[in-house]
């Protein structure tokens, strides 16, 4: 059987769209290749963006920032001692860019202490982008962090 170079082309042509789609069935059909988004409703999260900047330059103009660092007990949050604990009020959200299934949050609730404690039992391994929301004495800060978890 003789092919001409018309239908060689033709044919190398319906090849190649067989091979793309294919790997597009393939990824769309496969659990491990979720692509979440990171923000559910990102035109909503986008129109406060500026609010946002002003919340992060609040809290990189103070002249003591919250130290957020990875332990072998877990992620500590250390606030400066100048604030007093108990009126520190606001949330800690913890992003896996990776699985949006272990994303969590936990308030921020300090009595006597400027320590806050995420145990190493509540993170898997590997990046964690870390969100941290906080008011003091009616100012909103906002500081974030990706920190690696072994």
């Amino acid at each position: 059987m003789k092919i001409n170079w018309g239908t060689a082309i033709v044919i190398a042509f319906g090849l190649f769209m067989t091979f793309i789609l294919y790997f597009v069935f393939m990824v769309q059909s496969d659990s491990k290749y979720d692509n979440d988004l990171v923000v559910e409703e990102y035109y909503k999260h986008d129109a406060r963006f500026g609010e946002e900047m002003e919340r992060v330059q609040s809290a990189e103009d103070l002249k003591e920032k919250p130290v957020i660092t990875a332990g072998a007990s877990g992620i500590t949050i250390v606030f400066p001692t100048v604030f007093v604990p108990i009126n520190i009020k606001g949330k800690v959200s913890l992003y896996r860019p990776s699985n949006k299934k272990l994303d969590f949050e936990i308030p921020i609730s300090l009595s006597d202490a400027t320590t806050l404690l995420i145990p190493k039992k509540s993170l898997a391994g590997g990046r964690w982008d870390i969100n941290m929301e906080w008011q003091y004495e009616g100012k909103s800060y906002l500081s974030k962090e990706t920190i690696y978890i072994n």
